[in-house]
């Protein structure tokens, strides 16, 4: 699971700056920082899941991934509906980003969430 976190990780900080780079070249000028939010929420999952490789912290860390994991759901799910409420005009590429950061996140956590449940499993079956 350490390996699963480090690949969707590195998914969140493409994403960032694949944003960046794309509103660079469709605008001309830099866009705000607040394109590279997946890469924010990306970078910790990325060093948590190579602090999950060693079995001592694993458990730690994949806890922390599940929350930030969780977050990266309710962040974007809830800009994006506070946005359609509001009726404000959304670009399509800022709106991309938020509906891909959450579904990465949304499957993250998922695959977090069945690895608990298995370890689980896997405990009362050895007791």
């Amino acid at each position: 699971m350490a390996k699963t976190a480090i690949l969707f990780g590195g998914l969140l900080i493409l994403l960032g700056i694949g944003l960046f780079v794309g509103l660079f070249v469709a605008g001309g000028q830099a866009p705000s920082v607040t394109v590279f939010i997946p890469s924010f929420f990306g970078a910790p999952v990325l060093l948590l899941g190579l602090v999950a490789l060693k079995d001592a912290y694993r458990k730690h860390a994949m806890h922390a991934v599940a929350v930030l994991a969780l977050l990266g759901v309710l962040a974007p799910v809830s800009r994006l509906v506070e946005q359609l409420a509001r009726g404000a005009e959304v670009a399509i590429l800022p709106m991309i980003s938020l509906v891909v950061m959450a579904l990465l996140s949304g499957i993250l956590l998922a695959l977090c969430v069945k690895s608990f449940i298995d370890a689980r499993r896997r405990q009362a079956a050895e007791a």
